[in-house]
């Protein structure tokens, strides 16, 4: 199976090999992720304003060359999921705000037809889960994490808005829990999984983010998790910086343990 792929920046610079795992557990598991050609910054987080149009083009190219490849759009980063999906929303339902936006496309140099939002868009735990089958990657688990009991960390982006990502339910998510069973661990659930690590507010204070973080890596570690993971590289970032007690590991990664394309 192939699927047009968008990796995001972080995962092309300061996170090379979490995208490197990305690519090899994606083979193993029969699907080859197609690199967009000449993909740009998906603009980091949605300006839900209409007028705003020119931050967007960059998720809209990224969706059309996907429909012009016949094939659903994936992605790994959380932040880039989120504005990639709303955009493709908002392609869908605001015709205003569609129409403007393919006005500004009809003037590259080679245009593409009209983009609509026909684009089908995943996140890769999504991909694992309803295309390739949780079932599937537990036969091809090579190095099955037993006796580790590890936090799942959503945040922000998967989940919200509930409506327009419809990734999974926004109060009370199972998917990233069940891919850590998949794996042959124990998932521990605890009440921060869904809250915010302050990610967003760092710049402007810096405190208030650390206390967001440490809220998030406490509340896991005092319901017994070993580590925590995460599909968002921000997260991941701003967990260890703001000094978790436990470690803090991508989901590709922790994939890529189990399926014996990284050693533990």
């Amino acid at each position: 199976m192939k699927v047009s792929y968008f990796p995001g920046c972080t995962l092309r610079t300061k996170a090379k090999d979490l995208d490197f795992y990305a690519r090899k557990c994606a083979e193993i598991l029969g699907v080859e992720l197609c690199e967009i050609k000449d993909w740009q910054c998906c603009g980091a987080s949605f300006v839900s304003a209409k007028d705003e149009v020119a931050s967007k083009l960059s998720s809209v190219r990224a969706l059309v060359a996907a429909r012009d490849e016949e094939q659903p759009l994936v992605t790994v980063c959380s932040a880039c999921h989120n504005v990639i999906k709303q955009t493709n929303d908002a392609m869908q339902t605001d015709e205003e705000f569609a129409n403007k936006v393919n006005l500004y496309m009809a003037q590259d140099k080679d245009p593409s037809e009209p983009y609509h939002g026909e684009t089908q868009v995943y996140h890769y735990l999504e991909m694992l889960r309803d295309t390739v089958g949780f079932d599937k990657i537990r036969e091809a688990v090579k190095n099955p994490l037993t006796g580790k009991k590890i936090a799942a960390y959503y945040g922000c982006m998967l989940l919200r808005p509930g409506k327009v990502m419809n990734f999974d339910d926004p109060e009370n998510p199972t998917i990233i829990e069940n891919f850590i069973r998949a794996l042959g661990a124990e998932p521990v659930v605890y009440p921060a999984r869904n809250e915010c690590c302050g990610s967003y507010v760092v710049l402007e204070d810096a405190d208030s983010a650390k206390k967001k973080s440490n809220s998030v890596s406490d509340s896991a570690a005092n319901h017994g998790a070993e580590m925590i993971v995460t599909a968002c590289p921000l997260c991941k970032y701003n967990l260890e910086k703001s000094g978790s007690s436990i470690p803090v590991v991508y989901f590709t990664e922790l994939l890529a343990v189990a399926l014996g394309v990284k050693e533990d």
